[in-house]
């Protein structure tokens, strides 16, 4: 019998093989237990885009929570008009880039349109591609009609971390009529709020809030359990995301330069965490609606963020 040439499992510390999780250090991989920690302790979580080498480099490098490599490539690395156009194929050449140069971030890739709306099935094999061919950590679908709370649940079921997004869904402006900020009605709002709620219900570790009122965000995030990253949502979520290119002012065309004033908005305020909202009796907003839906910290959470706005010159 030949001796083996390397040892076996049974000659290693037991410590070593059943120690469990070890504590989080700055070098360390964020994971989604440390992400939970920071939202338990109300510390802001960052997200900032990426698509290639070099900026997921320097975005690992600056400590950024999680980077997302986003359908907005379409846009801002392709120069397609809207996210439509990019596909899964290309994504996952952007998610092994991004792999490579971010060593620490929580990593998380888009599923673009067309991969995962047709059925169960599909949508599984497409998260499933993203991990394995793209290693990525998670990823990220948008909307929360019922067929896509369908979709975010059986990809949930099949072990894959998801996170939502709700408001503006930019792979959905044919419906929308357009990049057009939501949430802005009464109905829209409680809209907004019930989906972010599904999107919960069925296992969405964080929900992406996009160009929706700060007293809308406040609301879902004071109603969710979970992390709230806002874009063009105001300073009440609990967390914020930016677009790399935008962040840094590499676009300066009229769609970009909008985005990246709302971004430079938020970016000024987002770390005033969600402890400092306050109880408010202000009648004009929406709360008597969330009141109706058994969101009394929803109500609560949105009349601070109106009496803030106010205190500070802005408007609902």
């Amino acid at each position: 019998m030949q001796p083996l040439t390397r040892p076996l499992f049974g000659n290693v510390p037991e410590s070593t093989v059943y120690g469990g999780p070890k504590p989080q250090s700055p070098n360390q991989r964020v994971t989604l237990n440390s992400l939970r920690q920071k939202h338990l302790a109300c510390e802001p979580i960052t997200m900032v885009t990426a698509y290639d080498y070099p900026s997921a480099v320097q975005v690992n490098t600056a400590g950024i929570d999680m980077c997302l490599v986003g359908d907005s490539a379409a846009m801002v690395v392709h120069g397609y008009e809207n996210t439509l156009p990019i596909t899964l194929d290309e994504m996952l050449i952007h998610c092994r880039a991004v792999t490579r140069g971010a060593t620490r971030s929580f990593l998380v890739g888009d599923l673009p349109f067309g991969s995962y709306e047709s059925s169960s099935a599909q949508a599984v094999d497409s998260a499933v591609r993203v991990l394995k061919e793209g290693n990525m950590d998670a990823i990220k679908l948008e909307g929360a009609p019922p067929s896509r709370i369908g979709a975010a649940r059986v990809i949930v079921e099949a072990g894959i971390a998801v996170m939502g997004h709700v408001g503006l869904t930019p792979q959905a402006i044919s419906a929308l009529g357009g990049f057009r900020p939501q949430g802005k009605t009464i109905n829209s709002a409680v809209k907004v709020v019930e989906m972010a709620l599904e999107l919960q219900e069925v296992g969405c570790f964080s929900v992406v809030l996009e160009c929706v009122p700060a007293p809308v965000a406040a609301a879902v995030t004071a109603a969710l359990k979970i992390p709230t990253i806002g874009i063009g949502a105001g300073p009440y979520c609990s967390g914020q995301v930016l677009v790399y290119h935008d962040l840094l002012g590499m676009l300066q065309d009229s769609h970009h330069a909008k985005g990246a004033k709302i971004f430079a908005s938020n970016m000024a305020m987002w770390v005033k965490p969600l402890t400092k909202l306050c109880p408010s009796t202000n009648k004009k907003s929406k709360t008597k609606y969330f009141l109706k839906m058994g969101l009394s910290k929803a109500a609560s959470a949105a009349a601070a963020a109106v009496a803030s706005s106010k205190d500070m010159g802005g408007r609902e």
